[in-house]
């Protein structure tokens, strides 16, 4: 059973990269309709504001076929390992990376079924695919659980709504860096694209969490230089009132609202991590709050989620603005995941994530 475990992981890590080679061809038709449509050819354009053209529904229907290959394979992965180890799989970073990965895809499967933009997977997927590069990586063998976790309930459920609430925000993510692309922020956010899905990978085979970091902060520095050049060149031009998305990608207005509906899922859901998580604290360690640097971390990313939604609903923060607070919102969320591997703390048992 555990060798059909890890056989399940690496058909959903194939999967996964296979689906985002579909998705990329999915967006390369789709720009290649844009252009069509621009020339006065024949094309049509959804009521989301992505372009279609004759091969892109058909190629849009094989990846998301794949995608769903992909969460089916971690699933069944994710369940094999359960019975072997006759508890949730959640107790080190490796199970607790497939979970993640699995938050990812199923809450992108479930978006793209809501608003019909396949064209978020050209950021969701990858974020999944790095998560299981870095579990391929680690150790993935079974032991006992130390003290602390030895609470077979909550750990499921602390650890299920944690990875909901992940995978929201890494929707939300994909949603804010789309919009930021065809904006004034185009070339910082195609650098921060580029980065991410080039370097990520890299880093975790080549040099773990450090190469991860290293990948992100060059492509930041990348990034605004970028931002200089498009500046200097006019390519930072403004969407605002435009009809539908440049380059074919869906419109600004609809990535907004989704990162937004995103944020709505994955809030209360990070809300109910951090009550469970004190909860189980003071089973454990005999206090609810002892600001651990990843109970720290978490109260951080809850606030700037917080900070976002306040600013959206009550100030009626849109566009560029809201779009940066959830790209620093998930900047977050992987360091609320990977600190405790840099800084310590009750947490650092079993590398838990």
């Amino acid at each position: 059973m555990e060798k059909l475990s890890g056989y399940a992981f690496v058909a959903a890590m194939l999967s996964t990269g296979l689906a985002t080679i579909a998705y990329l061809a999915y967006a390369i038709s789709g720009l290649r309709a844009a252009r069509m449509q621009t020339a006065g050819m024949p094309s049509t354009t959804g009521a989301l504001g992505f372009v279609s053209g004759p091969r892109t529904a058909a190629i849009g229907r094989y990846a998301t076929m794949l995608g769903w290959m992909a969460t089916i394979f971690l699933l069944a992965g994710l369940i094999f390992r359960s019975i072997v180890a006759g508890r949730g799989p959640f107790a080190n970073m490796y199970e607790f990376s497939l979970a993640f990965a699995f938050g990812v895809l199923v809450t992108y499967m479930f978006f793209e079924r809501r608003y019909h933009q396949r064209i978020l997977a050209l950021v969701a997927l990858p974020v999944a695919g790095a998560m299981m590069v870095y579990a391929f990586t680690i150790p993935a063998t079974i032991e006992p659980l130390v003290p602390a976790l030895q609470n077979n309930l909550l750990l499921t459920v602390h650890v299920a709504v944690a990875i909901v609430a992940y995978g929201s925000f890494a929707v939300a993510f994909a949603a804010s860096l789309l919009y930021l692309l065809q904006g004034r922020w185009a070339l910082v956010a195609a650098g921060m694209l580029i980065a991410g899905i080039v370097m990520a990978p890299v880093g975790l085979v080549m040099g773990g969490i450090t190469g991860l970091l290293g990948g992100l902060l060059g492509g930041g520095v990348g990034g605004a230089i970028s931002g200089y050049i498009a500046h200097w060149a006019g390519l930072g031009k403004s969407f605002e009132g435009e009809a539908s998305g440049r380059w074919g990608l869906p419109k600004p207005q609809v990535l907004d609202e989704i990162g937004y509906r995103a944020v709505v899922v994955g809030y209360p859901f990070l809300t109910l991590t951090i009550i469970l998580g004190a909860v189980w604290a003071d089973t454990a360690w005999g206090t609810y709050w002892s600001w651990d640097p990843k109970e720290t971390a978490s109260f951080v990313t809850w606030l700037i989620y917080g900070t976002y939604l306040h600013a959206r609903v009550v100030r009626g923060w849109r566009g560029d603005r809201a779009a940066w607070l959830l790209v620093l919102g998930f900047v977050a969320t992987l360091f609320t995941y990977f600190g405790n591997l840099f800084f310590g703390g009750l947490h650092s048992y079993s590398g838990l994530g």
